[in-house]
Formats: structure tokens, sequence, C-alpha cells
């Protein structure tokens, strides 16, 4: 077996040219922006960013073997500012650089702290090095802006099932890096299984593959034959694609938020399963139902936000596996309830005028008169208590005179908040005509 040979096979299978390259069509398609730049050998720098195992590292090698530049690597895990500097002294050395360009590859950028990122930034401002950086990381939160404003920032999405099907076909085809020299017996819906559970990662697809390969006995006639079970026991389970500290967790957590918003169910619980399944802290979860369950419900329906609660409270207590069900009750229940948001409209309207002007002083009959001799001075003098009057409602100035005619909460007709809509035409009915 020769060195190369003994290498994962995915990274034996790494496309060479445009032409191996599979996926990401929307950037390397014909007549796309990047594809153009590499055939015309007219680069300039980008940040590619998107999942594990779509292609990011495979494209930059595709960039170094299609260009005649000089192609320098470096990962931003081991590289320092060292490191950096002597990319540049030898791109500015016209001995070394042979008066061609330099191209940089930054593998996981993202990890680079603002101290190596500022030393880059000034050699690909003025075009000493060409960079190419990739990151599982949005850019746009993760590297220096100054940096991000310099480059064409390029997303990588998870590749589609045929996509992972065509790049598994052409490990078993290929006779000089792949499996094409051995009787491999897969079946198309076999590899459409793996297509599935690697989730959109390549590199995944083709470790199952491998380990598959390497771990199964040739049958009598030297055939290796690999079945669904077999694939079932070197995968496991799907290929969750989830970070909780990045990117995905904010994505997914946003669309669990919307989807109880926008009263589905059916995508709440979806979203919901994905962080419990990747690990997610299960009392963050709790809390953004709670959230939801004041902000978008409200009082429409206010046993939501009690649910919501108590999920909190048992998620908390009972902790996983068992914790998955009171959570994913109290998210079916607000997204199946009646949605409101007139409260958070009141509040933050409320909150806006008492930061912004003068909202006025308490009323003097709604004071608090708990010393002697506060009376003499006007405090609580005539107040009138509610439960003395029929309905238990009686007209009198709650708001400060500043502010007597400013309305913060607009109750819907939505929900429960129609009975309190009416309750309130009753109050005012009522009480017209006792002013003054």
């Amino acid at each position: 077996m020769t060195d190369d040979n003994r290498r994962p096979l995915a990274f034996r299978m790494a496309p060479r040219t445009l032409s191996e390259y599979v996926g990401q069509e929307h950037i390397i398609g014909k007549g796309k922006m990047l594809r153009r730049m590499i055939e015309a050998d007219r680069l300039s720098s980008i940040i590619l960013f998107g999942p594990p195992g779509t292609g990011k590292t495979a494209l930059a090698r595709v960039v170094a073997n299609s260009t005649s530049s000089r192609f320098e690597t470096l990962n931003a895990v081991t590289a320092g500012v060292s490191d950096i500097k002597n990319v540049i002294a030898d791109a500015t050395n016209p001995i070394l650089s042979e008066g061609r360009r330099t191209v940089l590859f930054i593998d996981e950028i993202h990890r680079f702290n603002k101290l190596q990122q500022d030393a880059l930034l000034p050699f690909v401002e003025d075009g000493t090095v060409i960079l190419i950086g990739a990151t599982t990381e949005n850019p746009f939160f993760e590297v220096n802006k100054a940096l991000v404003s310099r480059s064409t920032v390029l997303q990588l999405h998870s590749l589609t099932e045929d996509d992972v099907v065509r790049i598994l076909k052409n490990a078993l085809s290929d006779e000089e890096r792949g499996y094409g020299k051995t009787d491999v017996k897969i079946s198309d819906d076999t590899l459409r299984k793996i297509a599935g559970l690697a989730g959109g990662d390549g590199r995944n697809a083709l470790k199952a593959l491998e380990l598959a390969v390497i771990t199964t006995a040739p049958s009598s006639d030297g055939s290796i034959n690999i079945t669904d079970e077999i694939i079932s026991d070197c995968m496991q389970k799907r290929t969750v694609l989830f970070d909780k500290d990045g990117e995905n967790h904010y994505d997914n957590i946003s669309a669990m938020i919307k989807s109880m918003r926008g009263s589905d169910p059916n995508a709440a619980v979806l979203y919901l399963s994905r962080a419990l399944e990747a690990g997610e802290d299960i009392e963050f979860l709790a809390r953004r139902i709670m959230i939801c369950a004041s902000e978008d419900v409200g009082l429409a329906n206010p046993n939501a936000l009690l649910i919501a609660v108590a999920a909190y409270q048992c998620a908390a207590a009972v902790g996983m596996p068992e914790a998955r069900i009171p959570l994913a009750e109290a998210a079916i229940a607000v997204a199946s309830s009646p949605k409101s948001n007139a409260s958070y409209l009141a509040v933050d309207k409320a909150l806006a005028d008492v930061r912004s002007k003068d909202t006025g002083s308490v009323p003097m009959h709604l004071r608090n008169a708990p010393a002697k001799g506060m009376e003499d001075l006007g405090y609580s003098v005539g107040y009138k208590y509610p439960h003395d009057f029929p309905h238990h409602i009686t007209y009198q100035q709650y708001m400060p005179d500043k502010v007597k005619d400013v309305v913060y909460y607009e109750p819907t007709d939505i929900g429960y908040e129609k009975k309190i809509t009416e309750y309130l035409d009753f109050v005012k009915k009522l009480t017209e005509g006792e002013d003054k």
C-alpha cells in the first residue's frame, strides 16, 4: 500500500480540478463569479463559510491546482503572528516569489485572535497576499470587520443527498484514489442511506463508506457486500449540524421562536428536537418558550405562560431525557395559542415615555398615607374604594396629569383578550359621566 493509500479516503478523494468538484453550484457553476475568477486566474481575497464537510478546504485545493500564484497554507489553530510574518516575508522576496502573487489559505480563520487578524490586514489590503479564509462560523460575527470588508464572502451550503451520492460513486469508481480496483457491491438505496445519515457532510459520508469497506470481510467470490445494516452500524445515527456556541445555535433557536410565534407547532417541535439532540441547555430552551408565551401569546391566552413556567420547573427538576416531554408540550401549547403582543407593546411604549419625557407625578388621591398628618397634606384624600360601588367600579383618575390621555394598552379581539376588550369597554361606558 502506498503512502497516499494510507491516507483517509476523504483526503484522497479531494477534488483536484473544478470538473471534479461536487456541489455549490451557486458559486462555482458555469458563469458564476468564483468559477470565472479561478478559470481566469484573477483571484481576489475571499472568505468561505459553511457547515463542515461542504467543500471549503477542497475548493482551496482546487484553487491551488488551478492558479499560477504561489500557494501558502496556515491553520489558525496552530499558526501565530510569526507564521503570518514569514509568509509575508516570502511573498515580498522577489527571489522566493519569482514575481508571482501569493495566495494564502487560512483554515478555521475565525480562530485567529484580533492581534493575528490585524497583523494580516494591511497585506490583504495592499494586495501583498490574496486571502482565502475558511470557517464554519459566520464571518460577519467572528472575523475582523475590516478583513471581511476587504474580502468577498461566499457561503457554502450543506450538500444535497444527490451531491453526496455522486461523491460516493466517484470514490467507488476511482481506480487511483478510491475503490475502483476493489469489488465493492452496494446498492443505490444504501448509498442514499449513507447520504441521508451524513447530513450534508461529504467527509462524513466518505468516512462511513471507508469504514464499511475496511471492516467488512470479503465474500467467497472476493467481493465486499455493503448492506444497510453495515452502514447503520458504521454511522449509528444521522449527523446533526449544530454548534451550541455558533451560528447554528442562533439560527435554530430563532427558527423555533418564529415557528411558535407563527402558530406552527410542527416546526416548533422540530427545532426544539434539533436543539435537544445537539445537547442544548434545557433551561435555556425553557426560558425562550416562556418569553414567547409572554411576548407573542400574551393575554390572548394567559394560560400559555403558566404552562411555559410549569414546563421550565418540570424540565429543571427531572432533566433529560424526560425533560423533552414538558418542553414539547409547552412549545406546542404556545404555538397553538391565539396570539397578541398588546402587553409587550404597552410596556415598551410606557418605558419609552418614562425614559424620554416627564410623565408627571402620582395623583395625590392615589398616594400612600402611612404616617399621621400626611392626609392633612392631601395624601390619599379623595380616593374612592372601587368595591364600595356597583359592579366594583367607579371613576377616578389614575394616570398622572401630564399623560392622562395617553393609551398604552390596546387589547385585540383575539382569544381571551376579546373578553378584556369587552370588560374595558364596559368600564368606560359605566364611568362615563362620573367625571367632573
